[in-house]
């Protein structure tokens, strides 16, 4: 259940529901950036705290340490993915 992880409080866990992510296995098969984009695709209108948000719950950090030293890297592996599949 992704309710059980860092970061993730019931607003982002009904956009991660809404894209059909409900346990803890599938957002980590799928990764942060990847899980973010189908937040996105499934209608909801996420802000990138939800990406900082989700990078910490499957690295075990707080989102706001996420935000600071990963922000370029997960920025850029969501363009990729995105240009990769419009």
């Amino acid at each position: 259940m992704v309710s059980k992880l860092r970061n993730l409080g019931r607003h982002s866990q009904e956009m991660l529901a809404a894209a059909g992510i409900r346990t803890e296995g599938q957002l980590r098969k799928m990764g942060a950036a990847e899980a973010f984009i189908a937040v996105k695709r499934a209608g909801c209108a996420p802000s990138l705290n939800l990406l900082w948000a989700i990078e910490g719950a499957l690295t075990d950090r707080d989102w706001k340490a996420v935000a600071k030293n990963d922000r370029l890297s997960l920025l850029t592996q969501v363009e990729i993915l995105e240009k990769e599949n419009p």
